[in-house]
């Protein structure tokens, strides 16, 4: 037999190519998305409350924060998952919220860098016009927050899409899980997890190209 055949065999690189990218590439998207959703809204308010709040609430809040943020995504999974498991039916469910808490913690960090950027002038400036906090906040810090930070949001989306793989310790067939499942079937574990990691690739890099070419033109 051939070396380089028993190595690779592209018959099963085509078997396995369609359910990659139909099934597991599909749950890996949805699972990115929507926890980059979710980590979004949620560290911007976490940023705001932590800024905001008084130190009897912002403490506390802070620690819950650290600790999340602390503990690895793996053992976050499987705890959530044995402890919300008999409340919720959809697993995925429970993936992408504690995907996108955890990665809330560490966008809560850069949308508070972003808030520290602005500058003096623009908040005593809506001090001395005596604009509402509220207004304040939703005309001026926020956007410009938002716009001094978005690169690093976008590294943390990218992060997010490779850490997907996790999802694997509570069994929802996203892409390494599903080219797991086709080696075990048939016995053929090469080709399946090296194009999984092709498609992570192919997938991610020209995010990753696209994010340096904002970096750049918001520097």
């Amino acid at each position: 037999m051939n070396p380089s055949s028993s190595w690779w065999d592209w018959s099963h690189a085509a078997a396995v190519l369609p359910s990659l990218l139909l099934e597991g590439l599909k749950i890996t998207l949805i699972a990115t998305v929507l926890g980059t959703l979710i980590a979004l809204v949620l560290g911007l308010a976490v940023a705001i409350i932590r800024r905001t709040a008084p130190t009897a609430i912002a403490t506390p809040f802070t620690w819950v924060v650290e600790f999340i943020r602390m503990t690895p995504l793996v053992v976050q999974l499987v705890f959530a998952n044995l402890v919300l498991s008999q409340y919720i039916d959809s697993t995925l469910a429970i993936g992408i919220w504690v995907l996108g808490i955890h990665y809330t913690t560490y966008m809560a960090e850069v949308y508070r860098a972003g808030i520290d950027s602005v500058p003096t002038g623009q908040w005593e400036a809506a001090t001395a016009l005596s604009l509402p906090r509220l207004r304040t906040w939703r005309a001026i810090v926020v956007p410009q927050a938002i716009r001094n930070t978005l690169p690093a949001l976008g590294n943390y989306a990218i992060s997010m899409f490779k850490e997907t793989p996790f999802f694997v310790v509570i069994y929802i067939p996203e892409l390494v899980r599903v080219a797991q499942n086709y080696g075990s079937t048939y016995f053929r574990y090469t080709e399946a997890i090296t194009l999984a990691g092709l498609v992570f690739l192919a997938a991610s890099y020209p995010t990753s190209l696209l994010i340096r070419k904002l970096e750049k033109k918001l520097a």
